[in-house]
């Protein structure tokens, strides 16, 4: 199966990008700051939304990327929504799509743009590629493992932290009490942390230099895939309280960080584990 994998990757990679090209115009884009009444419904809570938009372009992106690759399946955050043991799918021999349809759906519904569409490749556990796009700001953000990380065609390099560390954390309804004290830690002198938007534009944010870390305190694969290996491929790392790298199979110590540089994400689990 790596030897299908790997021819995929050699030649499939634009194709995944057009896939994700035609579902962000017949299914987000038309829907974006013109969503009806109806189309936008709570699931867990006000900060959890779902739209017609994020459940059509999953359903899209499903049968072209099934189609693309024979044989691999689907984990998709509105089917694990409908059907829980589909995550199961992580942990098996097939390849796996990991796919977040609208990552920021809140972002989205208040007409903001800082929203994106995410796609993770992976195999036994280790993400493989991924691609990031954010379809109103007209990004498009790709990742090869051992082979870069890139933005419209530039290779991206995460760089170095300057004096104050600029950390993107969870939000507070999304913690537990622990988790919170934890977070609480990076209030120290030298970081500012504050809370995050879309997950996927985050990591992209680092891979781009623009971040220093993010510390979350979930570990759903379809928010964390494709940009832990996006800020990997640009020189950066990850790291759980544990001081383990992140698995995208679950069972993590949380929070985890994924930061610019190692020495980074040392020094964000070293506050995160003061705290606790």
């Amino acid at each position: 199966m790596i030897e299908v994998i790997e021819d995929f990757l050699v030649r499939g990679v634009p194709d995944v990008e057009e896939a994700l090209r035609k579902a962000a115009a017949a299914e987000v884009m038309p829907r974006f700051r013109q969503l009806a009444e109806g189309e936008v419904v709570q699931k867990s809570g006000p900060h959890d939304l779902v739209t017609v938009a994020d459940r059509l372009a999953e359903e899209q992106l499903t049968e072209a990327l099934t189609t693309l690759l024979p044989g691999s399946l689907v984990v998709g955050e509105e089917a694990v929504h409908a059907d829980p043991s589909t995550y199961e799918a992580i942990g098996t021999d097939a390849p796996v799509w990991i796919v977040d349809p609208v990552d920021g759906t809140r972002q989205f519904v208040h007409g903001d743009p800082g929203f994106c569409m995410l796609i993770a490749l992976a195999w036994r556990g280790e993400v493989l590629a991924s691609w990031t796009y954010a379809p109103a700001l007209d990004e498009m953000a790709v990742a090869v493992r051992g082979k870069g990380a890139w933005l419209d065609g530039e290779r991206l390099v995460a760089g170095s932290p300057g004096e104050v560390l600029e950390v993107a954390t969870s939000h507070p309804d999304f913690t537990t009490p622990e988790q919170k004290r934890a977070l609480l830690g990076l209030r120290v002198e030298g970081v500012a942390p504050r809370p995050c938007g879309s997950a996927g534009l985050e990591y992209l944010a680092i891979a781009k230099g623009e971040l220093d870390a993010v510390a979350f305190s979930w570990e759903l694969a379809w928010d964390h895939a494709a940009g832990l290996l996006l800020v990997a491929e640009a020189g950066g790392g990850n790291l759980t309280v544990a001081g383990e790298p992140f698995r995208i199979e679950g069972g993590n110590a949380l929070p985890f960080t994924a930061a610019r540089d190692a020495a980074t994400a040392d020094r964000v689990v070293e506050l995160l584990s003061a705290a606790v």
